[in-house]
């Protein structure tokens, strides 16, 4: 074992909200029937969206890749299920805004049927970027909620050293469970994720870990880690936010990952054990990245349940399969209730980042009006990054986004410990996203504004590039003239002159 390598360790900050796990923990994964329809957004990842690549009227098969990634950060998206594509529409996005994203719309045909039925593959047999490269083809993306895709992540053992691989089972957030079932029912499926992706990064170590809140998980994936080197399944104390990346890494290896890096330039990845069992499937079982496990819980729920979701189906239909709801939700949230966003409605559908659906009653959110910040420094000693929270929202009152930036704002991880903590019910976290997009447009205006004026002075150069080749082409020319006409005359000089008529006379 790896213990004189990875040692429990504590982060500064973070809270220990109730988990209220206790609702869905020991429900096993249902499958949940086939909606009517499919709403398959072409953006569920981090990055460019992708492309769609099927018209209306196109018949697909399950696993058909129906929108092709663009750029260097996008993400594949396939059909979750055989059938007919009704349109490709603008429909409503997961998102607070519920602003319309490009959706594919397919009308199942009952019969599930997959694009091929291919044999398993010794994955453990090849190279690192044929790895890297199945992962992009099946569209796996970060499935712990980050979404950023998986491939990118996978083809870091190529540009850095990576030492340590550590696979986050924790999940932290309270209500979710999805992870903790997988971990329980799928162990060698993800165990022999882990297994793909160490190879494809050359890591000489692997940490899961576990938060103690997860007993039968830990137990499940340390009996079946016995015949395998260098890899340890490992508990951490129960405390958000231990699945942010940064503290996690913190607290196994005891590295720190400084402001504006990355893990992977400290020697260390970190990916989601929903990850590793969907690199499993993309790998070993070349199977895209379709459906995926939700916690459906919350006090408004009437039977909580984890179920295997295809991507695409509507969060009404999962709510409907639960019994529907006990009383109209005060909030309903995508993921966990620390960093999940609030859905404006439920006809919005499930992607690739959806761990947890959760429906909360007024009783379980507590909703207060905020009140005057009365600097108590609650937000500051629960800050697991270091940061002055009521600083930073000081200045972004003020709309000094610059100021609340040079406080650390863009190493903020808007995990929402602040907020929780806040006696005034300050919505922090709220703040510092919104300050955070403000800052981002401008960067985006910059860079807009710089592209411009690089295209400008390629227009102009090229204009003076233009006119100089215009000014050398007239000089030859002229030149040209000058010469002829000079060799004019001189042949000319050179003729002799005709014979007088009295010299004819004469002869």
């Amino acid at each position: 074992m790896l213990s004189f390598l990875f040692k429990r360790r504590a982060f500064q900050g973070g809270v220990h909200p109730e988990d209220r796990k206790q609702a869905t923990s020991h429900l096993p994964i249902q499958t949940l029937p086939l909606p009517e329809r499919l709403y398959v957004p072409v953006q569920q990842h981090i990055g460019a969206a992708a492309q769609p690549r099927v018209q209306t009227g196109q018949k697909v098969l399950k696993g058909e890749m129906i929108a092709t990634g663009s750029g260097p950060v996008s993400a594949a998206v396939h059909a979750p299920t055989s059938g007919t594509v009704v349109a490709v529409e603008p429909h409503p996005a997961p998102h607070p805004s519920g602003l319309p994203v490009q959706t594919i719309v397919i009308e199942p045909d009952g019969d599930d049927c997959w694009m091929d039925e291919p044999e398993p593959e010794h994955a453990l047999n090849l190279e690192p970027e044929v790895i890297a490269q199945r992962v992009a083809e099946a569209g796996v993306v970060g499935m712990g909620g980050a979404t950023f895709p998986a491939a990118i992540k996978l083809n870091l053992g190529s540009r850095h050293t990576i030492d340590t691989l550590v696979i986050n089972g924790s999940e932290c957030e309270p209500y979710l469970t999805c992870d903790d079932r997988l971990m329980r029912e799928r162990t060698q499926e993800v165990i022999d994720g882990v297994r793909i992706m160490r190879h494809a990064l050359g890591a000489q170590h692997t940490l899961i870990v576990v938060e103690d809140n997860k007993p039968e998980a830990l137990a499940a994936l340390q009996e079946h880690l016995y015949e395998m080197d260098h890899l340890e399944a490992m508990s951490v104390p129960t405390r958000y936010p231990m699945g942010s990346e940064k503290h996690m890494i913190k607290a196994v290896t005891g590295r720190e990952i400084p402001a504006g890096k990355l893990g992977a330039d400290i020697g260390v990845i970190v990916h989601n054990v929903g990850t590793a069992y969907a690199v499993h499937r993309a790998v070993r079982m070349r199977r895209p990245l379709v459906s995926r496990i939700v916690t459906v819980g919350g006090g408004a729920v009437q039977r909580p349940a984890n179920l295997q979701v295809p991507l695409g189906t509507r969060v009404e239909e999962l709510l409907a399969y639960c019994g529907g709801t006990r009383e109209t939700p005060a909030r309903l949230l995508m993921g966990g209730p620390m960093m999940g966003q609030i859905m404006p409605h439920a006809q919005v559908p499930v992607v690739k980042g959806t761990n947890g659906v959760i429906a909360l009653t007024a009783a379980e959110i507590n909703i207060d009006d905020p009140m005057p910040c009365i600097r108590c420094g609650r937000c500051v000693a629960a800050c697991p990054c270091g940061l002055m929270p009521l600083e930073m929202a000081s200045r972004i009152r003020s709309e000094d986004m610059d100021g609340a930036a040079a406080y650390g704002l863009m190493d903020c991880v808007a995990c929402g410990s602040c907020s929780y903590v806040c006696p005034s019910h300050i919505p922090l976290v709220q703040y510092f996203q919104h300050a955070k997009g403000v800052l981002g447009d401008r960067r985006e205006q910059q860079r807009r504004q710089e592209e411009l004026k690089e295209l400008a002075q390629q227009r102009r150069a090229r204009q003076e590039a233009e006119a100089k080749a215009k000014a050398e082409a007239a000089a030859r020319k002229k030149a040209e003239r000058e010469a002829k006409k000079r060799a004019q005359q001189a042949k000319a000089k050179e003729k002799p002159a005709p014979a007088k008529d009295n010299d004819k006379a004469e002869a």
